[in-house]
């Protein structure tokens, strides 16, 4: 049977989903523009906030300086674009489950409201635990280097492309728990497992922990410190995750 052929009521469906994520790509986008105005007009104020640790551990005459015309305006833009996301990342979230829900069974929509709150507050946390203890101590390390002769002048560019990438890595890594429940659900994952390799987590974990970070071992241990208690609570997460399933189960054998 040729394309022409197919019926329309059996090509609906398909189309009904892609208009339905078309809605929500449109709704995401129109949030994320909202947030950018809004996080465009105190712009100086996000980036000095976010250069604060960074300002408390320069030497005295050193300055955040831009080395080309447009590199402070793009670096403004940068700086909003990144502050919408995380303002917009609840109604991002919750977005993405409004077109994954009809798929899913009504127990699984239990878990919208959880799942947005969850995802927010462990992003969230380390992004925060990035900020106020890894920066401090990053930045201290870095400044060590400073002598008579050679003063550290910081461009825009580079500290807000630094800071990005420390603040983003610390917030994924704190989804674990999240992430690993998710897993639970659909059997890829079991506590059991998790336990009896954790010797090669451990292992992984402080392997992320060197690439991600600065290259001091101070940083980078903040890092893996995190991820290994992240990774013990996954553990615990699972298992929960596993004893509701058989719960279920035996509720719904019963019925």
């Amino acid at each position: 049977m040729t394309t022409k052929e197919i019926p329309l009521d059996e090509k609906m469906p398909f189309i009904s989903h892609l208009e339905e994520l078309k809605s929500v790509i449109i709704k995401i986008i129109i949030a994320l523009a909202v947030g950018f105005v809004l996080c465009y007009l105190a712009k100086e104020r996000l980036f000095d906030i976010l250069a604060e640790p960074l300002k408390a551990q320069l030497p005295q005459g050193s300055f955040i300086i831009f080395t080309n015309l447009p590199e402070a305006f793009f670096t403004y833009v940068k700086v909003s674009f990144f502050a919408s996301i995380l303002l917009t990342s609840p109604f991002t979230l919750y977005q993405i489950w409004t077109f994954l829900e009809p798929g899913l069974y009504s127990s699984e929509k239990r878990l919208v409201v959880p799942f947005v709150i969850f995802s927010t507050i462990f992003f969230a946390g380390g992004v925060f635990f990035a900020y106020s203890i890894v920066f401090p101590f990053g930045f201290q390390f870095f400044m060590t280097f400073t002598t008579d002769s050679i003063r550290p002048m910081l461009s825009m560019r580079e500290f807000f492309s630094f800071s990005l990438k420390l603040l983003l890595a610390f917030g994924l890594i704190f989804e674990l728990p999240v992430f690993m429940f998710f897993l639970a659900k659909v059997g890829l994952v079991k506590a059991a497992m998790l336990r009896t390799k954790r010797k090669y987590a451990i292992v992984l974990i402080f392997i992320a922990a060197a690439i991600l970070t600065p290259p001091d071992v101070f940083t980078q241990l903040l890092m893996a410190g995190p991820l290994l208690a992240l990774y013990e609570i996954s553990v615990l997460v699972v298992a929960w995750a596993e004893s509701k399933a058989s719960v279920d189960d035996e509720d719904k054998a019963a019925s």
